[in-house]
This record gives C-alpha cells, sequence and structure tokens, in this order.
C-alpha cells in the first residue's frame, strides 16, 4: 500500500492505523534518511498499540520499550556496525517477548530480520512536508 503523507500528524495517523492491525511478534522494518519521519510513524504505531507515554529516537539508546496493550519495542540500527552486534543486545529475546518490534535504519540488520518483516519506506514527496509511505510484506491480523 502507498499513501501520502502532507504533515507529521499525518504521518503519525498512517502509522497509528497499521499498529491497529499488527500482531504480537511482528516486526515493522523502515527505510528512509534522516527526517523522514520515521520516529513520528512509531508515535502513531506505539497509539495503534494502546501505548501510552512520550515516544522517542532511541538514537544513543538503542532501544526503546513502550507498555500497552501489544508492547512496542523500537530501535534504532544507526550505530550498529553489523547484524552480530544486534544479537549482543538480544534482538532473539524481543522477537519471542510478544511485542511488535519497529526498526528504524533496518537495512543494517536486514539479514536478521524475519521473512515476514513489514516493510515501511518513507521518501520526500513533492512538497517540503510531503512523505510518500510505502507498506509492503509482512503479515497483520
Amino acid at each position: 500500500m502507498e499513501y501520502l503523507s502532507h504533515s507529521p500528524e499525518e504521518t503519525e495517523r498512517i502509522g497509528e492505523t497499521l499498529g491497529k492491525t499488527l500482531r504480537p511478534g511482528s516486526v515493522v522494518a523502515y527505510r528512509g534518511g534522516l527526517g523522514m519521519g520515521k520516529t513520528a510513524f512509531t508515535r502513531g504505531l506505539a497509539r495503534g498499540l494502546g501505548c501510552a507515554g512520550r515516544v522517542t529516537s532511541p538514537t544513543f539508546t538503542i532501544v526503546n520499550e513502550y507498555s500497552g496493550t501489544v508492547p512496542l519495542f523500537h530501535f534504532d540500527m544507526y550505530r550498529l556496525g553489523s547484524s552480530d552486534e544486534l544479537f549482543d543486545i538480544g534482538w532473539e529475546d524481543y522477537l519471542i517477548r510478544g511485542g511488535v518490534c519497529a526498526v528504524e535504519w533496518s537495512e543494517r540488520v536486514s539479514d536478521a530480520l524475519p521473512e515476514d518483516t513489514l516493510w515501511v519506506d518513507i521518501a520526500r514527496g513533492s512538497g517540503e512536508n510531503d512523505r510518500i509511505i510505502t507498506i509492503t510484506g509482512g503479515e497483520t491480523r
């Protein structure tokens, strides 16, 4: 599916809509450059999963955890050199904990992602705040 967002708020709404369809164990992998709206999308995803609290980028912590109806584990792989480092932080444990894993900079660890990963590509549109959001693969409820 492809969506056109004209603002961070619209990007969040698209993420929220997706979040309402995800099942525990889902992996959502983002691809898109700096400032494309990956964290805004994740704020919406968290709302759709019933997670409360402020959603921020996990750039310096690698992973942020949010409690909700379905927990959200928000990863930022920008600082990782390879998928080997992902396994060092307990990736497999997160996959079996019954939450949703949202992975920014997923291309750095794509070989470690499950086959049924849901891919979210975010690219700049024609307007300054426009984003083209393409969602492919994965499984939803």
